[in-house]
């Protein structure tokens, strides 16, 4: 009896339920708050000067040297914090996560909440809130009635 050798590659789940529009949606969002996110990141190198005034409005009595020591003590975890962030927002993405891009969600709203308590630059600021909507869009839609039958697991098949 002739038996064809077995085809390469994946083989397509018939049970697996294509994500619906608001899941799409959300991914869309999802690259958006990366791409928000580099954004936000040239914005707040292009407004460093704002950050300065920042820091002599909040310190009038520092020297060219504390201002400077100031600004890049504010900078550099700000640039390192906005290319995590971005990764992190290609890996909700790709991930398509209800619990993963909760977590992050969360995380994002506490960084925001204590982002009002430093000292930031008005436009990091206003991005900074920008990037917080698109997230919170993204968690609606991903745990609306029209999401919920693409992540409810799925009956094993034997």
């Amino acid at each position: 009896m002739y038996q064809p050798y077995p085809a390469a590659g994946p083989v397509p789940d018939p049970q697996r339920v294509r994500p619906p529009r608001s899941v799409l949606n959300a991914v869309r969002l999802m690259y958006a708050g990366a791409a928000l996110e580099l954004l936000a990141l040239i914005i707040a190198v292009a407004t460093r000067a704002s950050l300065k005034w920042a820091i002599l409005a909040r310190h009038p009595f520092y020297n060219p040297a504390q201002v400077h020591h100031a600004e890049v003590a504010r900078a550099v975890p700000l640039v390192i914090g906005a290319l995590i962030a971005t990764g992190l927002w290609l890996w909700m993405a790709w991930a398509n996560s209800r619990v993963l891009s909760a977590v992050f969600f969360g995380i994002n709203t506490f960084d925001l909440f204590i982002s009002f308590f430093v000292l930031r630059a008005t436009a990091t600021m206003i991005a900074g809130v920008v990037i917080w909507l698109v997230g919170l869009v993204a968690i609606v839609l991903l745990f609306s009635k029209e999401s919920a039958t693409f992540f409810r697991p799925q009956p094993v098949r034997r």
